[in-house]
């Protein structure tokens, strides 16, 4: 794997993992308003929900995560293709690491594996792609847009409970909302990127709990087609089957 891109998705884990107030974004020089407090150290219910809750929880090693990555919209070709989370037992016999395949051919995302993950590795892997189409489109910072989804994750993501769909029936979900760019001091250098949106269901009766992940940026018209749309759906979780049980012939000594 590219060292550039190995240390760019440990970039994005290490700053989702930081408290807030360590994950600041600097402000435009001609931003005015009060400085953020120092060592503030608090997490917002998006944030908890999101990046502190166990995810992983209750599976076992040789699980693998299936999810379905749709894209549409005005600017390029749409395509589907599949992305996995595969945990396996660590090498002192515990549970579990995670590798992940995130689409394949020219837009495979070259990923690192993720020791003792709590989260579910798929949010890093979507974000990271997110971040990187965001920089290759409007020429900015990778670590800036980074900061501005976590900044907004902490000030302005809309929480609620929702009805969801898994596999053809209802669940109950948690679903997250944030517009990262809304109001941002550098919103001048991505104009037509202001209002994307992303969108995050969370549900503890599916396995790994992400059930959804949606970046949504509108065309310039309400009844324009979305410039981009991007979604990750949950379509199930495999294990391994278990080996057939073979008796072991017992020859009785007379």
């Amino acid at each position: 794997m590219p060292l550039r891109d190995t240390l760019a998705t440990l970039a994005l884990a290490s700053l989702l993992a930081l408290p807030t107030a360590q994950a600041q974004v600097p402000a435009a020089p001609d931003a005015s308003g009060p400085a953020p407090a120092e060592g503030k150290k608090d997490y917002s219910p998006s944030e908890r929900l999101l990046l502190m809750s166990e995810q992983l929880k209750g599976l076992k090693a040789g699980t693998t995560l299936n999810y379905r990555y749709v894209h549409k919209g005005e600017g390029d070709e749409p395509f589907e293709d599949d992305a996995k989370v595969m945990l396996a037992k660590r090498q002192d016999g515990s549970c579990c690491s995670a590798k992940g395949e995130f689409l394949s051919g020219a837009r495979k995302l070259q990923l690192p594996e993720v020791q003792s993950p709590v989260g579910n590795p798929v949010l890093l892997y979507f974000l990271e792609r997110d971040i990187r189409q965001m920089n290759k489109i409007t020429k900015g910072s990778a670590n800036y847009f980074r900061k501005r989804i976590r900044m907004a994750l902490y000030e302005a993501g809309t929480l609620r409970d929702v009805q969801a769909t898994y596999q053809g029936k209802p669940v109950a979900a948690r679903e997250i909302i944030l517009t990262p760019y809304v109001n941002d001091p550098n919103e001048a250098r991505f104009p037509l990127y202001v209002q994307r949106s992303y969108r995050f269901v969370l549900s503890e009766s599916v396995p790994g709990q992400v059930l959804s992940l949606q970046t949504l940026t509108p065309g310039p018209k309400p009844d324009s087609t979305p410039l981009t749309d991007d979604q990750l759906t949950l379509a199930g979780a495999s294990v391994p089957a278990l080996q057939p049980f073979t008796p072991i012939a017992v020859r009785t000594v007379q």
